[in-house]
């Protein structure tokens, strides 16, 4: 995957690199072929994950069931695929669709 981001139909499979235990929820910038996002949750366990999950489900407003974790449960390197998001954020397109 050359960019951070592909479609697969109506699916979105998106690469992140997460930063946990931040003061913030927030998508930041694209850093190669990964979508910096930050979350508040400590880095234990995989909360971090899940709470990763949560956040971007209101950021694509899709059901949390919507968001497969393709791997990177305990890694700050991690792939989703969003099923049929309802909102995308500026910087991902739906050219490929």
């Amino acid at each position: 995957m050359e960019n951070f981001y592909t479609w697969e139909g109506k699916n979105l499979r998106l690469n992140v690199l997460g930063t946990p235990g931040a003061k913030l929820n927030k998508i930041g910038k694209v850093k190669g072929n990964q979508l910096k996002i930050s979350v508040t949750c400590p880095p234990e366990n995989g909360k971090a994950t899940k709470c990763m999950i949560k956040f971007l489900s209101k950021e694509f407003n899709v059901k949390a069931s919507n968001i497969n974790l393709v791997f990177g449960l305990t890694s700050i390197n991690k792939q989703f695929i969003i099923i049929e998001p309802q909102h995308l954020p500026e910087m991902i397109s739906r050219a490929n669709v």
